[in-house]
């Protein structure tokens, strides 16, 4: 086993008082699973006990066993530097930002391109591997924005090992749709299906890398999916249908999200950068307010009972995210270099270094982790332990540092036992009851607007499981809608919030929601399904701050006996 550096929360050494409140639960989390100190060997990518410690934590979550205690590592896998063509920092300002807002683990996302294929990908490697040699504290992830064939962004992004950039670049060259011309053309261009058949053989074939040997994990996350509303939910559908154990989700709220600062970037801004209509390419079925965001979410997300659900409705987990897309920081000064004579993106994969002018310059997200942050639980920490706790389902977002901590367990009232936690699920019989137990660790401290924010609520959605979609295409859960809320706002620290619920006849899942409490509204399915949703902000008057919202990954309940 490799040794690695503890990170502070983890370390011994470092006296408790040092800590804020989030190292604190980290480190106590730890400490009831007998992972703290001595115990808490950081593993290296090729750690083979640590596979086995994961398989074996899986293997109990299907059974319906009781989850292991879990620490949940701060990440975001959405952020991008000079070796994407459309983006403006170094390397080394990306990383030190993640360190500064608390990230622990991070992936580097790069846009797919000529210069990308040829030169910045093997470019950005050698920057990696010095980082991870560096500062092992930092878990940094090489990763390619892949251009899907027929549709809009995805995440792919492999474990450390002899074999992941060039994964990434074979990836890239066979399957981009962007380095192809694979666009979507709509639905009357015979092309679309051939495209759309080309992004299942995509994810076929990392599934096959990961199921030889050739790299160690990999996995795919759609981003902004309803940015453009070209990722259609027959392709969702299909993507993760052809490799579920790569495909494991997708952004449920976007990067950009300063993009609607009150007099920053135009009246017509919207958080997220949602600022499009249906074109030719966007799937029909979209109604067109689905290109907007809601409280900072994508539609597909922050609509109970739509998309999300639907996909939840079907009984298999598809996680959602939270993540900068960091591109251009809002307020920042530095802008892009100046190109030496003859060079090109094309000819180098890599901008210029960028210059610092003094004066704000156009931009709309936020640096990774100083708002959008995805919380993963693990039982070890390294690079496998965070894509095993992403493909668990152990995933809870917050925007604007709304919770410190967030625990989620669902049990059968005479249990006595931590009971089923986020990604699992639990097996019961009709009618018996069932207690969901709900550990919120509030703010300690100011988040880096200087706002100590409060939630307000908390929501628990609940939807009935009826396998898969007759409609390949069809966005609703007619059966979902927010069953229980709770006023939480005033209380502080850390509180355990108890909900009883029962079991019908029928298998189901249940996730949570909350918010600040600044702005909501009637959902976008009407009050009997959600009283008080995410509601759109006035275009270019979205201030994040002020409208902040955490989203927890779902429970399911399978029933014994269920229809």
């Amino acid at each position: 086993m490799t040794e690695q550096q503890l990170p502070v929360w983890a370390d011994p050494a470092v006296s408790p008082a040092d800590l804020d409140a989030q190292g604190m639960s980290r480190r106590r989390l730890l400490r009831r699973a007998g992972l703290f100190g001595a115990a808490f060997a950081l593993g290296s990518a090729t750690t083979p006990a640590l596979a086995a410690t994961d398989a074996d934590a899986d293997a109990d979550r299907h059974l319906g066993g009781d989850d292991p205690h879990l620490a949940y590592l701060v990440g975001d896998h959405h952020v991008h530097s000079v070796y994407s063509h459309d983006a403006k920092y170094t390397f080394s300002q990306q990383a030190t930002a993640a360190a500064r807002y608390g990230l622990d683990w991070m992936v580097f996302n790069e846009h797919s391109n000529v210069g990308h294929a040829r030169y910045g990908a093997a470019l950005e490697h050698r920057e990696i591997l010095r980082a991870r040699a560096e500062n092992p504290r930092q878990l940094i992830f090489q990763g390619l924005e892949w251009y899907i064939p027929a549709a809009e962004h995805a995440t792919v992004f492999a474990a450390p090992g002899p074999h992941e950039a060039d994964l990434l670049t074979r990836f890239e060259l066979a399957y981009d749709g962007k380095l192809l011309g694979y666009d979507k053309g709509g639905a009357a261009d015979p092309d679309t299906a051939r495209n759309e058949a080309h992004a299942v053989k995509a994810v076929t074939w990392l599934a096959e890398q990961r199921r030889s040997g050739y790299v160690d994990d990999v996995l795919v996350l759609a981003n902004h999916p309803l940015r453009l509303g070209i990722d259609s939910p027959h392709e969702l559908r299909a993507w993760r249908d052809a490799a579920p154990e790569i495909v494991i989700g997708m952004e449920g709220a976007p990067g950009a999200q300063g993009a609607a600062i009150p007099g920053w970037r135009g009246s017509a801004s919207i958080r997220g950068e949602y600022e499009n209509r249906p074109s030719d390419q966007s799937w029909s079925g979209y109604p067109a307010d689905a290109y907007l965001t809601y409280g900072g979410f994508d539609w597909a997300t922050a609509t109970v009972g739509g998309l999300w659900d639907a996909l939840l409705a079907e009984g298999r987990l598809f996680s959602i995210t939270s993540n900068s897309d960091n591109h251009r920081t809002v307020f920042d000064t530095w802008k892009n270099g100046d190109w030496a004579p003859g060079r090109n993106f094309d000819n180098t994969g890599r901008l210029p270094d960028p210059v610092d002018t003094g004066t704000p310059q156009p931009g709309s997200d936020f640096w990774p982790g100083e708002f959008s942050r995805t919380h993963v639980g693990v039982t070890r920490y390294g690079y496998r332990a965070v894509m095993a706790g992403l493909r668990a389902g152990r995933v809870w977002v917050d925007h604007g540092h709304l919770l410190d901590g967030l625990d989620v367990r669902l049990k059968r009232e005479r249990d006595h036992g931590p009971g089923v936690t986020l990604g699992g699920r639990l097996r019961v019989r009709a009618g018996e009851r069932l207690t969901l137990c709900v550990t919120v660790t509030t703010a300690s401290r100011a988040n880096p607007q200087g706002i100590l924010p409060r939630p307000a609520h908390v929501d628990v959605v609940r939807g009935a499981v009826r396998g898969p979609a007759a409609d390949r295409d069809g966005w609703r859960a007619p059966d979902t809608r927010v069953v229980h809320t709770t006023d939480v706002g005033g209380r502080t620290g850390t509180y355990t919030l108890r909900i009883p619920l029962t079991a019908g006849e029928e298998s189901f899942y249940v996730r949570l929601r909350g918010s600040d409490g600044n702005r909501h509204g009637t959902g976008y399915l009407g009050a009997a399904v959600d009283p008080h949703g995410p509601v759109p902000h006035t275009p270019g008057d979205g201030d994040p701050w002020a409208d902040t919202w955490f989203y927890s990954n779902p429970v399911f309940v399978d029933v014994t006996g269920a229809r």
